[in-house]
């Protein structure tokens, strides 16, 4: 008789299924919570620069999408609050998926940062999680202030943005899932987030994710485009040479990036004759010159004085005076919110199995008058 050939082996890019995790190693889910500044990517800043403009109607969109993926990825409870463009709401009224969604009841917005600090306090409070968070830099930082060791997925919609992650809000929305159905645990998909910390002579103190910089003959909470000959002291959580804002300040020179362990510090001066000339991306579609003494690596802990006049800006945002003879200390940490690798988190879930052998989807009547939830 003739002998049965063997089987071909696998090409090597095909890899057979993992077998997902018993559900015995499934803890018990979380609430996922949707942190949204419905003003962001909205301000003066974008006007001035060459930025459009991210729309109510764009965020309620990105919600969606997220929400699908959350869905999708074993979430079983979203936490919203409302806003004065109804946001959250509109997104997720009438999605048909199984997820249980909740409102946060904070009384009236005020369109102010308070609606960000609240509700992440209450998120804190119900248990979430994960977050997701559809803002800037200037948001992420208030949710950090709020709930510093938060785990979230930052979704971009700012202005000057070095924090958000520019990924698809579909996957970012699953990643958000895994972690807070407890499919993934956060320690194996998420890193603590770098920022600087800033406390001055009497007490008061500040928070950076991305850059903390003094400027001088400036107003407090001025939302213009900032000028590079007004800084004189910049220290770096990032300092990104593929980003607009303050941090290619450092990062044309000594690039820092989110993994790397350490910080950066750069001296400006108003003038060519004091400091070299360095071409930066301010604003998107605009460039600008800083006249750069001196930069240098700085250690996590390693304290920098700076002394005023001035005003102290974290992440673009002229927020903390000082006067003339006050003085603050920064410092670079690794003790802000967890970040949720968006790439990592679905690279994990492939290895692990988590979507194989998943209920099946229902799907919509395709002589209906639109798409169904996948």
């Amino acid at each position: 008789h003739a002998s049965t050939p063997p089987a071909a082996p696998l090409p090597s890019a095909v890899v057979p299924p993992a077998a997902p995790l018993p559900s015995a190693a499934v803890p018990h889910a979380r609430p996922i919570g949707l942190v949204v500044n419905p003003l962001s990517g909205r301000d003066v800043r974008r006007l001035l620069g060459r930025a459009g403009n991210d729309t109510p109607d764009a965020k309620r969109n990105q919600l969606e999408r997220a929400a699908i993926g959350a869905a999708m990825a074993g979430a079983t409870r979203i936490l919203w609050t409302p806003d004065v463009f109804r946001v959250s709401e509109r997104a997720l009224e009438f999605l048909p998926i199984d997820t249980k969604r909740e409102r946060l009841d904070l009384g009236r917005p005020e369109t102010r940062p308070s609606d960000t600090l609240r509700a992440v306090e209450a998120m804190r409070k119900a248990g979430c999680g994960a977050l997701l968070v559809l803002g800037g830099d200037g948001t992420n930082r208030l949710v950090a202030q709020a709930w510093p060791d938060a785990p979230i997925v930052p979704l971009s919609t700012g202005t000057n943005n070095v924090f958000p992650q520019l990924v698809e809000p579909t996957l970012a929305g699953a990643a958000a899932g895994l972690v807070a159905s407890g499919r993934l645990p956060l320690e194996d998909v998420a890193r603590r987030a770098k920022c600087v910390r800033v406390r001055r002579d009497d007490g008061a103190e500040g928070l950076a994710l991305v850059d903390a910089g003094l400027l001088v003959d400036e107003h407090l909470g001025s939302l213009l485009a900032l000028d590079p000959a007004r800084l004189r002291r910049l220290v770096l959580a990032r300092a990104e040479p593929a980003a607009v804002g303050l941090s290619p300040i450092g990062g044309l020179e000594l690039p820092c990036r989110a993994q790397d362990d350490f910080g950066v510090e750069v001296r400006l001066a108003a003038s060519p004759g004091e400091g070299r000339a360095l071409l930066v991306p301010i604003s998107p579609g605009v460039y600008r010159t800083a006249f750069v003494t001196g930069t240098r690596r700085l250690a996590f802990g390693e304290a920098v004085e700076i002394e005023g006049p001035g005003v102290l800006a974290f992440d673009g945002d002229r927020t903390l005076p000082l006067a003339a003879g006050e003085r603050a200390t920064l410092r670079v940490e690794r003790d802000g919110p967890w970040v949720i690798d968006v790439p990592h988190a679905l690279a994990i879930a492939a290895a692990r199995g988590l979507y194989w052998d998943r209920p099946h989807v229902h799907e919509p009547d395709p002589e209906g008058d639109g798409p169904g939830c996948c």
